[in-house]
């Protein structure tokens, strides 16, 4: 029946009104046309606003820990703003900009006077107490496995263990109006089912399942997206799930099990440290949206979620994109340096020449051979996941705007080159690092780095 509902739909709507969608429902907006007849979750009735257990100490405490492993401060925060008050830009390229909302308790401009119920339609079906909808840039796809209990939980923190912060909503600079098209959407693609236990497999495993699929969200940065920009698997059972995305110009790779295509050669233990730190000498480092989750979340959970989560991850079924090697495993030491030495400089060597601009502003931190340091401190970038990845962008991106990713055992730094090398420097730059250092086969042209740039 959904297929056939679906096949409607597209026959209908023109490929213009499916691009509008598409762009649309990656990110929030702030336009609050009402919709009548809200639904409510399955459970809703077990959800009870009693102000009595919602300021219990030990409830509000889960909830602050449930908060961190959803990651809710990334969006709802900005890096100069108060913590959950939103204001958070997200650029629709050739559209406009949008803000994340408000979600302290401030009763004015966030979230003080919801209830509990309005709270978990929010967070489980989209939909904002005055009845409009929320786009799945908020992951309520993957927050509808979340259970009544930790829905509790996190109302009870965001209403009594946050401070409350008058701000109002910043208004968007789009003009599409799209929000109706949600009811449709989620009758499409949203499952309000919670998640359920699997009795055939370890309390691990499940434990892992139920943060990665739902709180944690592994799927909205790393699970391909069809037409609608919906999820096209939302747990393992479906074909595709985590098998590598992109959003907003970083890559979210492909986690599945494959030996080549995923990360079927780690180990769990290499795993859980990359969960924990962000970074795994000689396999791979964190950066962008993944060193943010990283840093507000992964790192701040228990040793048990880690393992669970990594324990549930290496079993969800392989997908191959066709690569013949895995990503962390390209790469021999550079020599330029003693090349070069003596050669006299010109103007095109000074600024376009992709060994000397790596010697200039990389080597050193990675070294001239580009094998780090012992400590692992300044990464390899031999058997390194990022440069031996089959597109660029992540690497680009890395070089533009830097790394900045602070975990309880470490604070990891590395410049932004923004600001001091063109666009062909860094696409001159990049190639060097492929080629040396990666998957040689892997090209960057000067305008891909203008569109990374913006």
């Amino acid at each position: 029946m959904q297929k056939k509902i679906a096949a409607s739909v597209a026959a209908s709507l023109t490929v213009s009104v499916l691009a509008s969608i598409a762009a649309a429902l990656l990110f929030w907006s702030c336009v609050t046309p009402t919709t009548p007849a809200i639904p409510r979750a399955p459970g809703a009735d077990a959800l009870a606003d009693t102000p009595t257990t919602l300021t219990d100490p030990q409830l509000i405490k889960h909830g602050e820990y449930l908060a961190i492993a959803g990651d809710c401060i990334a969006c709802h925060s900005t890096g100069h703003g108060q913590p959950f008050a939103g204001g958070l830009p997200m650029k629709i390229p050739s559209v406009g900009t949008i803000y994340s909302s408000n979600i302290t308790p401030d009763p004015q401009t966030g979230i003080g006077d919801w209830t509990l119920e309005d709270f978990d339609r929010a967070v489980r079906q989209g939909i904002s107490k005055d009845g409009h909808h929320l786009y799945p840039a908020m992951p309520y796809p993957s927050y509808a496995k979340i259970s009544n209990d930790d829905v509790k939980a996190l109302y009870a923190y965001f209403e009594h263990g946050v401070a409350p912060v008058l701000r109002a909503q910043q208004a968007d600079t789009t003009p599409l109006k799209t929000r109706r098209l949600l009811t449709l959407w989620n009758g499409l693609f949203l499952d309000k089912t919670p998640y359920q236990t699997k009795t055939d497999q370890s309390v691990a495993w499940n434990r892992g399942a139920y943060l990665a699929q739902g709180l944690a969200h592994c799927g909205s940065c790393h699970t391909p997206r069809g037409l609608a920009l919906q999820e096209r698997a939302l747990d393992e059972s479906r074909k595709g799930f985590l098998s590598g995305s992109s959003v907003n110009g970083w890559d979210g790779y492909n986690i599945t099990a494959d030996l080549d295509s995923g990360i079927g050669r780690w180990t769990q233990a290499q795993l859980v440290q990359y969960l924990r730190s962000g970074s795994v000498p000689g396999l791979a480092q964190a950066a962008g949206t993944m060193g943010e989750a990283i840093q507000h979340s992964f790192s701040q959970m228990s040793a048990a979620d880690i393992d669970a989560i990594a324990t549930y991850i290496r079993t969800v079924p392989a997908v191959s994109d066709g690569s013949r090697q895995p990503r962390h495993s390209w790469g021999n030491p550079a020599s330029d340096a003693a090349r070069l030495r003596g050669i006299a400089l010109n103007a095109t060597t000074v600024t376009l020449d992709p060994a000397r601009l790596y010697l200039g502003n990389c080597a050193s931190c990675h070294q001239a051979q580009g094998q780090g340091t012992a400590d692992g401190y300044y990464p390899s970038l031999l058997h390194n996941s990022t440069v031996g990845a089959s597109k660029p962008d992540n690497l680009v991106q890395v070089i533009l705007h830097g790394v900045h990713r602070v975990t309880p055992d470490n604070d990891a730094g590395m410049p932004a080159f923004a600001a001091v090398l063109s666009d062909a420097q860094i696409a001159a730059l990049s190639n060097y690092i492929t080629a040396q250092f990666g998957n040689p086969a892997v090209i960057t042209s000067a305008e891909q780095v203008a569109k990374l740039r913006d």
